[in-house]
This record gives structure tokens, C-alpha cells and sequence, in this order.
């Protein structure tokens, strides 16, 4: 059985001592409105699961048992003492059914199409991220215990537990969407939830361009790559859209090879028909052994897969990604947390020692440089746009420094991508898959648009 939590407390505070929710509420109308429907949720709560059928209420979606509760509320709102629901019966009756399916005060922002991150830091302070700019909603927990339900609620409608016990949880839950909870006694202020959402279907390439994200010579480039098989890392820090971008490089992975995708909790939404999903599992207090990335790799190579992605590589499983790469996996993927391509190589070469136990430093470089073929740098900039500042080419070693070209890369002084005068290392290659002309097509038109930027011209 899970524990109950019991919150830390300190003395008893006066009444009159207590911050009144009403008093900062009056300065903004929604936040008034929000706390009224938070401080009548209990009452009609309670009476409603007394007056509905819950066979019948289990069998009902939401919309039919939104309707049902409409019912019971406006029956029960005419009855003595009962709170004035104030003419918001509807929204009334969606936010009971929430609080009865699990999601609480933030089902709506659930299914706000719009909303990309869900950031739960304590009862009166819950932040979203829209159009990659995070802002305060109006959105009300009740008290810390509240909250601690409501991320009970939600880990148990994807088979795990928050307690003391288990204060910590990573999963996915049903629509696609990223959950990571950490409740008390870890979390002070009642537990903190975060949701990552993603876009159904994900973006193409030519989308992200079109956004800004990158030249469309960039997604041409990016296109031919992963059509003719390179290894290619994405890299770049927490929420750059790395996960975005493999999403859309995956796009162009032909329909006929097997694709073998592995993640800590699944966010990868392949189009292909023949894709074999993975996930890790954590150990849990049912003796259920954990499931590491390093135990997924190492099986995921007895799978004949064609290609092999990974949704993050964090650890000594680097060791199996890179094998993978350098033996009969070409086209395998994986992002990681770098700021620089420099940096990429690095932490790759760190994370094998994880797992490589005495190999000496020049085979572990070799073992990185001969794996990955390109490196894709995406970033998250102030005005909250993200972009490919960079697509590098791992040429090689000069003596037992690794070489690398950035083909294109984003100027922060002129706001513009510029596309290198460089021949890929990778040209010959890619020529023996058949795209040789797609990818002359890709750098030449980045070129000769530079060209024109550089006389004054207008830019593609």
C-alpha cells in the first residue's frame, strides 16, 4: 500500500494572519474567477460521487459524463447552502469530471492544442509555455495536498506511484505527452509537476523552416543525410527542440527499413510502418527489475533493426549507440545535451569512459569520430524561437584532434543563415547512395544565396 504524505508544517497562523487569496484576486478578474471555482469544487465534488452511478459514470467519456454532472449540478445548486454556481454550470461540471478522471485544475490546459509546456510549482503558481513563451496562468490548486492528489491521480493512470517511498516519477501518459513528478517530502510546497507536450504528428522539416527554425537549404541538406544513411547526432540544451528535430528527420527514412526507436519515456511519433518501440523501465517497489537504456541497446542489436534511434543518450549506453553506428547500423540516431558540436564530442567521449571502463582516450576518440558523420545544433533563444545555430560535418582526426566543419550555421549579428564553401566530407558517400545531385542541389543553393546576400540581394 502507498503512503499517505503529510506535509511539513510549522505553527498555527492566525486567521487574520493569512494571506487572503481574495484581496490579490481583485486586481485581476480571472484569477477571482478561478479561485471561486476552486473554493466550490469540494462541496459539489462530494455530492456529485454521491449522486452518481460509478458503474455507469465509468463507462461514459468525458463529454457524456460532463453532461451528467451538468445535470446533478444545477439540481444540487438549488438546494439550501449550496454555493452559487453563478451561471458557469458548464465549466463547473467539466472541471468535476477533471477532478474525478485525475487531471484537476489542469485538464484545460491539457487539451489547449496550443500549449506545448504544463509547469506545476505550487497552489497559486502554475506557468505555460505557448508560442515558446512561458507566462503565469490563472489556474488554481486549493493547498499543497491538492496538488500531491492530483500527481497521485496522474501516476496511477500510467501504472506508478508517487509517495514517500517513491517520490519520483518520469512516464508518458496516454496522449504522448512527457509527465515528471517529484512530490514530498522531496518537493516542499506539495508535489511539482512537469508536462511536455508535443505537436500530434509532429513537424516536417520544410514546417520547421518555414517557422524560421532553419534555411529551407538547411532541410534539403538534413533531408539528404538522413536519406542516404549518415549517423547523425542532434544536440543542444533542455527544450531547444531536439526531440522535434529527430521527430522530423525520421520523416525521410525510407518505408521499407526496419527502425528500432528507444527513450526514457516514449516521445517519438514515426510515420513508417515498420518502427519497434522501446522504453526503459525504473525499478518499483513490486520487484519489477529495472530496465535500463544500456539493457535496451544491447537487445535492440539482436533485433535486425535497419536503423536504431535513441531519444537521449545520458550515460554509458553511449558505448552501445556508437557500436551501433560503426557496425551495419548506418542512418542510427540519438540526441544529447551539448551547447557546442565541440562540446557533443566531448561528452560522448566522457560518457563511453562511463561504460568502456580502461579503454585508452585514442580509441574511445576514434570510436566517436568514425561513429557520427553530422552533428545538428538547435538552441532556444531569449525571444523563446528555437533554431539550428549549426549542422556540422565530423571530418576526422588531425593527429588526435577531431576536425569539424560547419556547413551551415545561424549569424546572431545579421539574424541569417550562412551556408559554408566547404565540400562535405561525406560528399563521395553520399554520392554511392544515388542523392549526390539532391545533395550538390542543397549546398550549391545555399552558396549562391549567400552570394547574394553578401551583394546586397535579397535571401531565399
Amino acid at each position: 500500500m502507498a503512503q499517505s504524505i503529510r506535509h511539513r508544517r510549522g505553527p498555527a497562523t492566525p486567521r487574520s494572519a493569512r494571506p487572503q487569496p481574495e484581496a490579490n484576486s481583485a486586481a485581476d478578474p480571472g484569477a477571482a474567477v478561478a479561485d471561486h471555482m476552486e473554493g466550490i469544487v469540494p462541496w459539489y465534488h462530494r455530492r456529485v460521487l454521491d449522486a452518481l452511478d460509478s458503474e455507469r459514470a465509468s463507462k461514459m467519456d468525458d463529454a457524456e459524463l460532463a453532461d451528467a454532472v451538468g445535470g446533478i449540478v444545477r439540481r444540487l445548486e438549488l438546494t439550501p447552502n449550496a454555493p452559487p454556481v453563478s451561471g458557469g454550470h458548464a465549466n463547473l461540471a467539466v472541471r468535476l469530471v477533471d477532478e474525478m478522471r485525475g487531471l484537476g485544475p489542469i485538464g484545460p490546459l491539457l487539451r489547449d492544442p496550443d500549449v506545448s509546456d504544463i509547469l506545476v510549482n505550487g497552489p497559486q503558481s502554475v506557468y505555460i509555455e505557448r508560442a515558446g513563451q512561458l507566462c503565469q496562468t490563472n489556474v488554481r490548486f486549493r493547498d499543497a495536498d491538492h496538488i500531491t492528489r492530483i500527481a497521485q491521480r496522474v501516476a496511477e493512470r500510467v501504472g506508478r506511484r508517487i509517495d514517500e517511498l517513491s517520490p519520483l516519477c518520469d512516464a508518458r501518459l496516454e496522449d504522448g505527452s512527457r509527465v515528471n513528478i517529484i512530490g514530498p517530502p522531496l518537493a516542499i510546497d506539495g508535489a511539482a509537476i512537469s508536462i511536455r507536450r508535443f505537436k500530434k504528428g509532429g513537424f516536417t522539416l520544410q514546417q520547421l523552416a518555414t517557422l524560421g527554425a532553419m534555411h529551407p537549404n538547411m532541410a534539403a541538406l538534413m533531408e539528404v543525410a538522413t536519406k542516404a544513411q549518415l549517423n547523425i547526432v542532434v544536440t543542444g540544451g533542455t527544450g531547444s527542440g531536439k526531440t522535434t528535430l529527430l521527430n522530423a528527420l525520421s520523416g525521410h527514412i525510407n518505408v521499407n527499413e526496419r527502425v528500432v526507436t528507444l527513450e526514457d519515456a516514449a516521445e517519438l511519433d514515426l510515420q513508417q510502418p515498420h518502427v519497434v518501440r522501446l522504453e526503459t523501465r525504473v525499478a518499483s517497489s513490486e520487484n519489477a527489475k529495472e530496465i535500463s537504456m544500456r539493457d535496451l541497446l544491447k537487445n535492440a542489436l539482436r533485433m535486425r533493426p535497419d536503423r536504431i534511434i535513441v531519444g537521449e543518450v545520458r550515460g554509458a549506453e553511449a558505448l552501445e549507440a556508437l557500436q551501433a553506428m560503426n557496425t551495419g547500423h548506418p542512418g542510427s540516431m540519438f540526441t544529447v545535451h551539448a551547447n557546442t558540436p565541440r562540446d557533443t564530442l566531448s561528452r560522448l567521449e566522457y560518457l563511453v569512459m562511463m561504460g568502456a571502463g580502461d579503454i585508452p582516450m585514442t580509441v574511445i576518440r576514434n570510436q566517436v569520430i568514425s561513429a557520427v558523420d553530422l552533428i545538428i545544433q538547435a538552441a532556444r533563444f531569449r525571444d523563446g524561437k528555437r533554431r539550428i545555430v549549426c549542422i556540422t560535418d565530423v571530418v576526422g582526426l588531425e593527429g588526435d584532434k577531431p576536425v569539424l566543419e560547419d556547413l551551415w550555421a545561424y549569424d546572431t549579428g545579421t539574424d541569417s543563415f550562412v551556408c559554408s564553401r566547404s565540400n562535405p566530407s561525406f560528399a563521395r558517400r553520399v554520392e554511392d547512395q544515388g542523392f549526390g545531385d539532391q545533395l550538390k542541389f542543397a549546398m550549391n543553393k545555399g552558396r549562391n544565396a549567400l552570394s547574394r546576400t553578401m551583394n546586397g540581394g535579397p535571401q531565399p
